[in-house]
């Protein structure tokens, strides 16, 4: 298993970094185009929330974004030195009372992009998986035990 590992200090401009981390992942890796850009929204805004919600925009902590690639899945692991959160009791943005706010949208849209998505180490930690075959779900299913029990 091949993997790419970077550190980036709690600032919104670092997303641009990020994007060029995905960008040459992409070419290095030879990622397709039909995942390409669910990777880029996913992990992005895995990271964008790292920076806001983990770190508090504090530039003194970092965020660590690791890629690890083996034959049939990409994994990428956003880790943030926050106090973390309760990713099993989120507010469900598609509910009627929910369709008018700001934000709350960003886990939604990461969980519907990736093939499977995890938290850990009390929310500090997210592995979002991406199937590299079109179509093929990553060998774990797509929802985890977690996921599962918050249902």
């Amino acid at each position: 298993m091949k993997q790419v590992k970077i550190q980036i200090p709690s600032l919104v401009e670092n997303i641009r970094v990020v994007e060029s981390f995905i960008d040459n992942s992409k070419d290095t890796f030879h990622i397709e185009d039909d995942i390409y850009g669910n990777i880029m929204v996913a992990v992005t805004e895995a990271v964008n929330n790292a920076i806001r919600h983990g770190n508090k925009f504090d530039k003194d902590k970092n965020v660590y974004l690791s890629l690890y690639v083996s034959a049939n899945q990409l994994k990428f692991e956003i880790e943030d030195e926050g106090t973390g959160f309760d990713f099993n009791n989120l507010d469900d943005p598609t509910a009627p009372e929910n369709l008018e706010n700001p934000g709350g949208r960003g886990i939604f849209l990461i969980r519907h992009l990736a093939d499977e998505v995890e938290f850990s180490k009390d929310g500090r930690r997210v592995e979002l998986t991406f199937a590299l075959t079109p179509g093929v779900e990553s060998p774990a299913a797509s929802t985890t035990s977690s996921e599962a029990a918050a249902a």
